[in-house]
């Protein structure tokens, strides 16, 4: 239910644009902890089977910026990250719904062809950035176009804290990708 809230919340923007300028074009979805495995989960959403998931007709980003992301729903689970939050999104493990990781693991839905950054803390004890250089590696041999920044002395609330030197940085990657 939370990936089709996403999508359906993203297919809105084309609503939005009846009535004001937004160009469904250069969208970019960015997304902290939990929300970068979402962000990163919708920029994969035009490429899947199950249409169930993927929408009618779903909106194509321009990008994604994933902030120290969850990008692997089974690592995830298999290192504790956040507890036993992977299995509690997809209802249930990896042995019992091995079908459900399959569209909901963004490692698991490379090559997606969007654009990404991916901006860890080299100090982030809650999603190692080990995470993000093991989805950045995935997606360069799939094919994906993929940056990564790691901030050095960063843990992993830095990335959205408008008053810590960090936010500088993440901000720019941000407008970087949406000038693209």
């Amino acid at each position: 239910m939370t990936l089709q809230d996403v999508a359906a919340g993203v297919d809105h923007l084309r609503s939005v644009a009846r009535d004001h300028p937004l160009d469904l074009d250069r969208v970019v979805a960015v997304g902290h902890s939990a929300g970068g495995h979402l962000v990163l989960w919708l920029g994969a959403r035009p490429t899947l089977d199950d249409a169930a998931r993927r929408g009618d007709d779903p909106l194509a980003l321009a990008g994604v910026v994933s902030l120290a992301g969850v990008d692997d729903l089974r690592r995830a689970l298999n290192e504790g990250v956040c507890g036993d939050m992977a299995a509690q999104l997809v209802g249930g493990t990896p042995d019992e719904m091995p079908a459900r990781y399959a569209l909901a693991s963004p490692i698991e839905l490379l090559p997606t062809g969007v654009p990404k950054h991916l901006v860890n803390g080299s100090r982030d004890p809650i999603v190692p950035e080990a995470f993000g250089r093991a989805y950045a590696a995935a997606a360069t041999r799939a094919g994906d176009a993929v940056e990564r920044t790691v901030l050095p002395d960063a843990g992993h609330f830095e990335l959205v804290a408008p008053m810590a030197s960090e936010w500088p940085t993440v901000r720019d990657l941000f407008l970087e990708m949406i000038r693209r």
